[in-house]
């Protein structure tokens, strides 16, 4: 049969699960934001929007406690009946320490998910090393030991915690890579977002000398809430909170995310330095501009879209003992969206195919295939997997005929048979020599008999 060319169009395929675009490849803003270190990913596809030194070390100050409330979350069954106080140890652990407090004083009992809130809105220390010395039986090394844990089962190659809350250590750092890995794993749980993007959490002491009493705490996050003194200047309507952080040596950190147009974003800002201070006196919050700067610049200049459906063949490879077909049509796993710029056209998205020779029935609809890079501007920025878009039986008539003719026109079955000539052929000289050598004594033997 004539042999047929791939049928795939040279547009990108993408998927959320196995693609993801590379670092700054094909997509830089029209600036560079000031921070050390710094991680924006598309949530959609898990593309990589934009990033600058992402594996670089740094210290993650508060947004250490996004890891705690992980830990928190997933060893505490029931949060809103199980009640922790806060001890005077618990207090004496952050003395001198000049810590963000959510206010908590010694004797107050306050339910585990109250304590989740009084961590995350204001970043208070003492929520933190309330909930560590809870869930780790009296001793916080347990707990810390349980966060470093949980970093490698997320994938996390270059984290190391010493602490609940996210004081300077030396031994206590991170990455924007894993830290986004940390975030997005916090962000599927329950009540993160809810907790995050609270402006002001009013809660009520449980028991102890502040029984009854009521209180409340306030976001530090700027981006969010623009009822904070000065917070106009930062705020961004599409944001949503996760968590800040700053320390003198760990700068002024931001894990972020954002929600705009049916897109959604995260944006890690790490060790950002504050370029001083504004005409009120107040702190400049350079992480605070530079990633309201990357949200605007990301929701102007990027589209999601749908360029490939999964019941849609795309290429085909050769096709081996089916009766009626040479060759198998393939797809991609699901369907197929892309986080592009507004400008790019598809057809300069390069299609570099991995798949076998040929393919041997029976094959069911779904199995993998092959998989295919995705190369844009000359750099690799993804890949996908490809599947069968059809079932094909096997045909046995034609397995046996394919079989034979393998074997016949194998190399080792012709060594074999020209051996076998060969010793035919010997064979055959053999006896034809040995016959003649008995005839020729047949004819002396009667000669001497005459």
């Amino acid at each position: 049969m004539k042999k047929r060319c791939f049928l795939l169009p040279l547009f990108i395929i993408f998927t959320a699960f196995f693609c993801t675009i590379s670092a700054n490849a094909a997509f830089s803003p029209d600036f560079e934001p000031q921070a050390q270190s710094v991680l924006m990913i598309n949530l959609d596809t898990n593309t990589t929007i934009y990033s600058k030194q992402p594996d670089a070390k740094v210290y993650p100050a508060s947004t250490t406690k996004i890891m705690t409330y992980i830990i928190a979350v997933e060893n505490i069954p029931d949060l809103d009946n199980t009640m922790i106080t806060f001890t005077q140890q618990m207090s004496d652990t952050l003395t001198g320490s000049g810590s963000s407090l959510a206010g908590l004083k010694v004797g107050d009992v306050l339910s585990a998910h109250d304590l989740l809130y009084c961590m995350m809105v204001p970043s208070g220390n003492d929520a933190a090393v309330a909930l560590a010395t809870y869930v780790g039986g009296g001793n916080i090394q347990k707990f810390v030991d349980m966060m470093n844990q949980k970093a490698q089962d997320l994938g996390c190659t270059n984290t190391h915690f010493m602490n609940p809350h996210g004081l300077q250590d030396e031994n206590h750092y991170t990455t924007a890579s894993d830290l986004a890995k940390i975030a997005q794993y916090a962000m599927k749980m329950n009540y993160f977002d809810e907790i995050t993007n609270t402006l002001r959490y009013t809660f009520t002491i449980k028991d102890g000398p502040r029984k009854g009493t009521s209180t409340w705490v306030d976001s530090t996050n700027f981006l969010i809430n623009q009822n904070l003194i000065g917070a106009t200047a930062y705020y961004y309507q599409y944001a949503r909170g996760i968590k800040t952080g700053h320390t003198d040596e760990a700068g002024y950190c931001l894990v972020s995310s954002a929600r705009a147009e049916g897109i959604s974003y995260l944006c890690v800002m790490m060790n950002t330095k504050s370029p001083g201070t504004d005409s009120s006196g107040a702190v400049i919050h350079q992480e605070m501009l530079d990633t309201r700067q990357l949200y605007r610049w990301a929701y102007k200049n990027f589209q999601l879209k749908q360029v490939l459906s999964a019941s849609q063949a795309t290429m085909e490879v050769p096709l081996d003992y089916a009766w009626s077909k040479d060759h198998l049509l393939l797809s991609p796993e699901t369907t197929v969206s892309a986080i592009l710029p507004n400008d790019v056209d598809p057809s300069n998205v390069q299609i570099v195919p991995n798949l076998p020779q040929s393919v041997a029935a029976p094959v069911k609809r779904g199995d993998q295939v092959g998989t295919a890079k995705l190369v844009y501007n000359g750099e690799e920025i993804g890949s996908v997997n490809l599947v069968s878009s059809e079932s094909v039986d096997r045909s046995e008539w034609v397995h046996i005929i394919t079989l034979a003719k393998r074997i016949v026109t194998s190399r080792w079955f012709v060594l074999i048979a020209a051996i076998l000539a060969v010793l035919i052929i010997i064979y055959i000289v053999l006896t034809l020599l040995n016959h003649q050598k008995k005839t020729a004594k047949r004819k002396v033997h009667r000669y001497r008999k005459m």
